[in-house]
Formats: C-alpha cells, structure tokens, sequence
C-alpha cells in the first residue's frame, strides 16, 4: 500500500502564490506519474497538471504560465508552485500518482485525501 499526503493549502488574495507538497509513503513502490487535480464546489474533478518519471510535464490550459509542477524522486515528492491565483482557482487540490508495487508488479492509482485552497478576492 502507499499513502499520499498533501500540504501547503491556505486561504490567500487574488494574485498570491502557495506551494503544495505531496508525500508518498509505503514501502517497496516505484512512482511513475505524480499529479495534481482539484475538484471545485459544485463541478467534477479536473486535471490540473502532471509530471512522468523522466520530467515531462503536462498542465492544464487554464494554468499554464502561472501553475509549475516539480518532483524529487528522491522524497517521492511531487510539487505545485501556483502563482497568480484567482478566485476560480479555489478548489480541493488533490495529489495522484500511478504506483508500481514490487509485490505485485501491477501499477495502481493512488490519491490523497486533498488539500483546501481558497482564494478571496
């Protein structure tokens, strides 16, 4: 099993910056994709942006220029640096990642329980 955990959510103004950070913990894995998607009130849950095991990175178009998203593979660690916040912004912020599990060999997805972030006008 593998377990991620979110942080770095807040309340913050329009045009302020927040980094989130995602852990994941387990034992015997390899991560292949991290993410980040966020799920507003009353709306379905939507990629925000992800990031493969060599880098590559893909972001929504509503974020690009204002959302970066990094990992340390060394911490199983992804981040999103996201700048520019709007109020549209507000949102769960969940982190995701597609597992290997050497017990197994079968890759899995795994979420974390999310993260608040709200933005006031």
């Amino acid at each position: 099993q593998v377990q991620l955990v979110e942080s770095g959510g807040g309340l913050v103004q329009a045009g302020g910056s927040l980094r989130l950070s995602c852990a994941a913990s387990g034992s015997s894995f390899r991560i292949n994709d991290m993410g980040w998607y966020r799920q507003a009130p009353g709306k379905q849950r939507e990629l925000v942006a992800t990031i493969n095991s060599i880098g590559r990175t893909n972001f929504a178009d509503s974020v690009k220029g204002r959302f970066t998203i990094s990992r340390d593979s060394a911490k199983n660690t992804v981040y999103l640096q996201i700048s520019s916040l709007k109020p549209e912004d507000t949102a769960v912020y969940y982190c995701n990642a597609v597992v290997v599990l050497a017990t197994t060999g079968l890759q899995y997805t795994y979420w974390g329980p999310g993260t608040q972030v709200t933005v006031s006008s």
